[in-house]
């Protein structure tokens, strides 16, 4: 041992180059022809998206209903789904074990579209929370690496087995809407596909595009939305409070280049201006990591004679929202509007912070999707009714 110790000692001090330490094996790609490797897929058998989204909707006034919900197993769409940054393994990307994170953003973000569409959500490694800290330490990327193969992988194994050419949504937020965007500019953009696709809807992550224009930034080819009969257009959007703007430090809506502006299409009213945005929250103020107890739904006096014993709650009239800018960005302003009885709350849950210090650069992100999912449910439904009635007139 002393002698090969003193021999390395010597041929490095001569200069002699060392073995090189062996690279780690590459990652073998997943097998998506495998069930075990999809969260949702039509025919798996402890399909993630079979979740109870029943709902109890709470009206200004504390008056409470409840709220029935069925997925349509005959719907004439697909939607793939890329779930946001939600893993808490403690390696910088994911292993495909589907643990609790990862069954809770799909009741968060992603059952509730099987009314409109058949699911289909793959597992992939993702970049974990542990490794999005090192990804900002070091300026990475997330839509390019594992992640971004796996979910390359998991489209193309879906379009070869399973879309058998129907028209398709695709829906993502945060790390997801990121590598869809990516698959977009790769994989559909300016291709024959893209005539199949009927909307996009990738909140949750910073879209260029010019100016004036919705089209030309992050895609050639693939325009915003402006309403809920146009079709092949992407709904983009990252929310802030009214009360708590984008600071200068933002993690959303803010774009390097002067010419390129953060798109922004509010999925409260499509077409422009303001609306009332159709929020699906958990009872328990659950989003898609972690959990803050929310303020009591209603009055106490009112919730012993009905309570709320769902695991859903719908709020309406109480939020809306609104495509705006400031120095800093643009981006979906939500404000939350007071209910004059008081007895219904008056506030949401879904701000990122700790020992009662708001993180204003991250805005709403954790609750991006469960302010606007009945929204996009119903666009999505109104899409799909536009892209079939345009194909049936076809000549």
């Amino acid at each position: 041992m002393a002698k090969k110790f003193v021999l390395a000692a010597l041929a490095a001090g001569l200069g002699f180059a060392q073995p090189a330490p062996q690279p780690a094996p590459a990652p073998q790609p997943n097998d998506y022809r495998n069930p075990k490797s999809w969260l949702c897929k039509p025919g798996i058998h402890g399909d993630a998206c079979d979740v109870d989204l029943t709902t109890t909707v709470i009206s200004a006034g504390g008056k409470l209903a409840r709220e029935t919900w069925t997925a349509d197993a005959n719907a004439p769409i697909d939607c793939f789904y890329v779930y946001p940054t939600v893993s808490t393994d403690p390696t910088p990307n994911s292993d495909m074990i589907a643990d609790a994170a990862e069954l809770n953003v799909i009741r968060q973000q992603f059952a509730r579209f099987g009314s409109v569409c058949r699911r289909y959500a793959p597992m992939y490694r993702q970049i974990t929370l542990v490794g999005l800290r090192g990804l900002f330490a070091n300026g990475g990327s997330l839509d390019h690496g594992l992640q971004y193969d796996d979910v390359r992988d998991a489209w193309r194994s879906y379009l070869e087995r399973d879309n058998q050419g129907r028209p398709f949504v695709l829906i993502g937020h945060s790390q997801g809407s990121y590598i869809l965007a990516e698959l977009i500019r790769q994989e559909i953009d300016g291709k024959p596909i893209q005539a199949r696709m009927v909307s996009a809807i990738i909140p949750g992550a910073t879209i260029a595009v010019p100016r004036g224009k919705d089209v030309g930034g992050a895609f050639q080819h693939v325009p915003m939305c402006h309403s809920a009969s146009q079709t092949g257009c992407v709904i983009a959007y990252s929310s802030f409070r009214s009360t708590i703007p984008p600071p200068a430090n933002t993690r959303f809506g803010k774009v390097a280049n002067p010419g390129l502006v953060a798109a922004c299409v509010n999925p409260a009213a499509i077409g422009g201006g303001g609306g009332q945005l159709h929020a699906y929250l958990s009872r328990e103020g659950r989003s898609i990591v972690g959990a803050t107890p929310p303020q009591p739904w209603v009055t106490p006096e009112q919730s012993p004679a009905q309570p709320i014993d769902t695991p859903w709650v719908s709020v309406p009239g109480m939020l809306t929202a609104r495509c705006t800018s400031n120095e800093n960005a643009t981006y979906l302003e939500v404000t939350v509007h007071a209910d004059p009885s008081g007895r219904r709350t008056n506030d949401i849950v879904g701000d990122i912070g700790a020992n009662g210090q708001i993180a204003a650069d991250w805005g709403l992100h954790l609750v991006d999707v469960n302010l606007a999912v009945g929204n996009l449910v119903d666009i999505v439904g109104d899409q799909t009714k536009a892209w079939l009635a345009r194909e049936k007139s076809r000549p």
